[in-house]
């Protein structure tokens, strides 16, 4: 077996620091006290991980002693058997784990612990035979078990788990795995030994606050008399020496407290997680017993009754996000590497909160949001009702605070999720948290927070938006496929801003919760539509939703702005930071002019000055634009924030599609001759520059086009996109201009004209589509559709805002550009291939279609949406009440007025604010609307 040991051996570090810094008083000689001791048993991560004995006592490779890695969860290791938490028959195998270790000579002498940081779920230790403590109930809490007495200094010593999947505790097995999530058995976290002088510091707690002010508390494992407590505190970053305190006390205590008032500390916040480390350093009469290190963070948090969360004294709105502990390949095992590629990803959206849903994670992940700045929400696990029983639960509740409650980024505590709650629990958090943080039940009014789930949009009476306590949903815009999360947020957080009592919101949620089966030959299961809910997906793929996300909740947000060429360069911005001013910040633009679908640009970059705009102002950002700003097509705006990360990139139109198309197809040479057109039994012939097109006699509808390669396949268009019947009342040849044009008209059955097109042939071979409608009111979608099979179709090249498809709620997040899309089949949540290649695409300028016979199409319209074939519906998993996929027209290629909206899990789409509604037309002082479109077929 292999063996890793890490000492803490912070002593030398510490002796060298405080010799080079002056103290106000005597420092205590924490140079001569011992440190806490640790060797690794496991290894500290699945992707560093040791191999131990086991076996499996039901299910896959069961009944015999083989090997297995630690830390992991069996099931993805081949033994056992897989279950969802819904999964009404769960399997029960145990898992007996068996290895050895030695301990090193200078430990001789010492207190020794074995410590398990998580096991799920019941976990009976055995050291050289003999049971270590009782046996521990619940799975996501690290305990440890005195085995002083039980081992061995001079000979190997015997280590043997015995983990049971399910719980003899009926609570532990409904807080914990009757749940919506999937359930593993096994050492899924790190398990080492910790030595510690006779006397030590059990825990401690901090409360410093964003003034200076500084408590400290430290519980010894004994009684001491004549203690004496030492503090040093350093600057995490740079090392320096901020402060020291220290306290005495006389008689037999376990509790040594000191406090302190700082001058000059920086507070930590999400937007700068400044961190502190304190040295600490327990004495008796003078002689050092343990040092151990803490860091922490100074800040202040506060709920104002009926006003508001307060952080540092600035009222902050959480744009949060739930996260499961998840890895597709090792389940609730995750690395380092993933929880800090987790954080990033979420502050990459420009989040400034997670959930620990519905369970603490691993302490890694915790330290990472610490050091790069987020606010969390940490949990004691009870899915829904019943929760733990107070037996289990305190103990569990103790071990959860003990652990993580000098984390400057937990804001809040959280005791259960959804009716999950045992009262009995409350008051334990505000004995054992120094800062007295808010406790939440999730979906109910607790600690004056309303933090209700998956309301609509505007909902509540006397309560939510029509109430008067804080609110803050800790579930909302439930996600599934790739319905939810950004669609209808542009909504809810513009209502949010809105109202002084909004504390923010939280989504559901972060990742898809797929696991590998590797049972059934790898596949990624999701167990059908319950795990799919992720803004990426199980490898962190990004889903659409990530970049509409991104946009709303940039703390840089940009005005509305239609760029005429009258425009003086400026541009109306909000800072949205809560401590950040603009002037921090960097902004810079580019302008693009585009010269074809085949990616010829031209590009002129600048810088722009960040103007001074405290938080929660506004003010106007003004671009020193050249000369020539006019002869391009779209300018993009980037806003870093101060330590450079992007926070988001803007695009703004300065070329019409009109203007665009225009200058595209003016450099098409004419053909030899003269565009034709000739009337035939059951059609008419247009025919200009080796382009043929038959347009049906009968409906005006385009029946074949045919170029010098062959066949064009797109047919059966313009058809109109409405409920009602529609029927062809004329059809007739004329000319415009000296060009053949053939007039369409469409009545509806009963009724008036429904709509009408021409087609004109030009000269170099361009085919002109002119149409006109006039919409009815309260409908889901309009505009024209052809058809086109998608077989031979590898992809386009696409001039519209992308490179990821939209709903009429999830508009943003896109950028104006020409995006070359690899054809794909994907469906979001089950085929994990991004950005999908169907769909629909907002601003649409032009598109080459990659097929056999390639051919191009430009819009001259404005705001015209394209729709580009219609996405494969979820069907390995699919649900009855499926609100995530919307309406698309019959045919495969549309050009589209009005698009739908998309739902999510729970809700239908008309839920979720104004852009979710149908589209509505005012019939009477309107006037009908017409656009253009135009093929090039060469």
């Amino acid at each position: 077996m292999r063996k890793k040991m890490i000492l803490f051996l912070f002593l030398c570090l510490i002796g060298s620091i405080t010799q080079a810094q002056e103290t106000k008083k005597q420092t205590l000689p924490h140079s001569l006290a011992a440190s806490t001791e640790k060797m690794m048993l496991s290894g500290s991560c699945p992707d560093d991980n040791v191999t131990w004995d086991f076996f499996c006592t039901a299910g896959r490779k069961s009944g015999e002693w083989t090997t297995i890695r630690v830390p992991s969860c069996w099931e993805l290791e081949g033994f056992g058997e897989y279950n969802y938490g819904h999964d009404r028959n769960k399997a029960s195998e145990k898992g007996l784990y068996r290895t050895s270790f030695t301990l090193p000579a200078d430990w001789k002498g010492k207190r020794i612990f074995i410590v398990f940081e998580g096991s799920m779920t019941d976990t009976k230790v055995r050291v050289n035979g003999k049971q270590a403590g009782d046996i521990h109930q619940g799975s996501f809490y690290r305990f440890k078990r005195e085995i002083t007495h039980l081992v061995s200094h001079k000979s190997e010593n015997r280590l043997e788990v015995e983990v049971s999947k399910m719980s003899s505790n009926a609570s532990v097995n409904s807080a914990e795995r009757e749940a919506d999530f999937w359930i593993f058995g096994g050492i899924f976290r790190p398990v080492y030994l910790e030595a510690q002088p006779n006397t030590f510091v059990e825990y401690t707690a901090i409360d410093a606050q964003q003034d200076g002010e500084i408590r400290l508390e430290a519980f010894l494992n004994r009684e001491v008399a004549n203690a004496e407590i030492q503090v040093d505190l350093f600057d995490a970053q740079s090392g320096k020496k901020v402060g020291d305190f220290q306290a005495a006390y006389p008689t037999k205590t376990k509790q040594l407290i000191a406090s302190s008032q700082i001058a000059g500390v920086t507070p930590w916040s999400a937007e700068d997680p400044h961190l502190y480390h304190a040295v600490i350093t327990v004495s008796q009469k003078g002689k050092a017993l343990h040092t151990l290190r803490e860091r922490f963070g100074f800040r202040t948090v506060e709920v104002k009754e009926r006003d508001g969360v307060y952080v540092n004294g600035q009222k902050i709105r959480f744009k949060g996000i739930n996260r499961h502990s998840h890895w597709p390949t090792t389940g609730r095992s995750v690395s380092p590497e993933q929880n800090l590629n987790d954080v990033k990803l979420i502050k990459e959206m420009n989040m400034n909160a997670v959930r620990m849903s519905h369970y603490p994670p691993d302490k890694n992940f915790l330290e990472v949001c610490d050091s790069l700045g987020l606010y969390v929400i940490d949990e004691l696990c009870a899915w829904q009702s019943p929760p733990y029983d107070t037996g289990v639960g305190t103990i569990l509740l103790h071990e959860m605070l003990k652990r993580d409650i000098n984390h400057p980024s937990i804001i809040f505590w959280a005791n259960g999720n959804e009716g999950g709650f045992n009262f009995d629990l409350d008051p334990i958090f505000p004995q054992l948290d120094i800062q007295k943080r808010p406790v939440l039940h999730p979906w109910a009014l607790f600690s004056g927070i309303n933090t209700i789930h998956y309301i609509t949009y505007h909902s509540g009476i006397r309560d939510m938006f029509n109430g008067r306590e804080i609110f803050m949903p800790t579930e909302l815009i439930h996600g599934l496929y790739d319905g939810g999360h950004g669609a209808g947020l542009d909504d809810f957080w513009n209502l949010m801003l809105s109202n002084p009592l909004s504390a923010g919101m939280f989504l559901w949620d972060f990742a898809d919760q797929a696991v590998v089966r590797t049972d059934k030959n790898g596949l990624l299961d999701t167990d059908k539509d319950h795990g799919a809910d992720g803004i990426v997906g199980p490898y962190r793929e990004k889903e659409g939703s990530f970049y509409t996300v991104k946009e709303i909740w940039s703390p840089i947000f940009v005005e509305k702005k239609y760029i005429t060429p009258a425009w003086d360069g400026t541009l109306r911005i909000e800072n949205r930071y809560d401590f950040t001013n603009t002037r921090d910040c960097s902004f810079s633009y580019r302008l693009v002019r585009i010269n074809s679908l085949e990616g010829e640009k031209e590009e002129k970059r600048g810088t722009i000055d960040a103007p001074a705009i405290d938080p929660w102002h506004k003010g106007d950002l003004k671009i020193a634009l050249p000369d020539d700003w006019k002869r391009y097509d779209v300018l993009y705006l980037t806003a870093k924030g101060p330590k450079g990360e992007e926070l988001y990139t803007w695009s703004f139109e300065l070329t019409s599609p009109a203007f665009f198309a225009e200058r595209i197809l003016e450099t098409i040479p004419a053909g030899a001759s003269k565009a034709t057109a000739t009337e035939e039994d059951s059609y008419y012939l247009l025919s200009a520059a080796g382009i043929r097109v038959k347009i049906d006699k009968k409906s005006g509808l385009l029946k074949e086009v045919v170029n010098g390669k062959g066949l064009i396949p797109l047919t059966d268009g313009p058809v109109y996109i409405t409920e009602r019947d529609v029927v062809c009342k004329e059809v007739a040849l004329t000319t415009a201009d000296g060009l053949p044009r053939i007039d369409v008209v469409y009545n509806y059955q009963r009724g008036g004209e429904a709509y009408r097109f021409f087609w004109v042939m030009q000269d170099n071979g361009v085919l002109q589509l002119d149409y006109g409608y006039r919409p009815q009111d309260d409908i889901e979608m309009i505009g024209i559709t052809f058809r086109f099979p998608e077989e031979g179709v590898s992809g386009a090249k696409l001039m519209a805002n992308g490179p990821y498809r939209v709903y009429n709620n999830r508009l943003k997040g896109g950028i104006l550009d020409v995006w070359e899309k690899e054809y794909n089949d994907a469906i979001t949540g089950e085929r994990w291939i991004y950005p999908e290649f169907k769909g629909y695409y907002s601003l649409f300028y032009g598109m080459r279609l990659l097929c056999p016979t390639p051919f191009e199409v430009y819009c001259a319209s404005e705001d015209i949406s394209l729709h580009l074939f219609t996405p494969a519906i979820q069907q390995q998993y699919s649900v009855e009440r499926n609100f995530t996929f919307p309406k698309y027209p019959e045919g495969n290629i549309s050009f589209m007025d009005a698009i739908p909206a998309v739902g999510t899990k729970f809700g239908k789409a008309e839920n979720f604010g104004p852009q979710s509604q149908n589209h509505r037309f005012k019939i009477y002082g309107s006037p009908n609307l017409k656009n253009k479109i135009y093929f090039k077929f060469h």
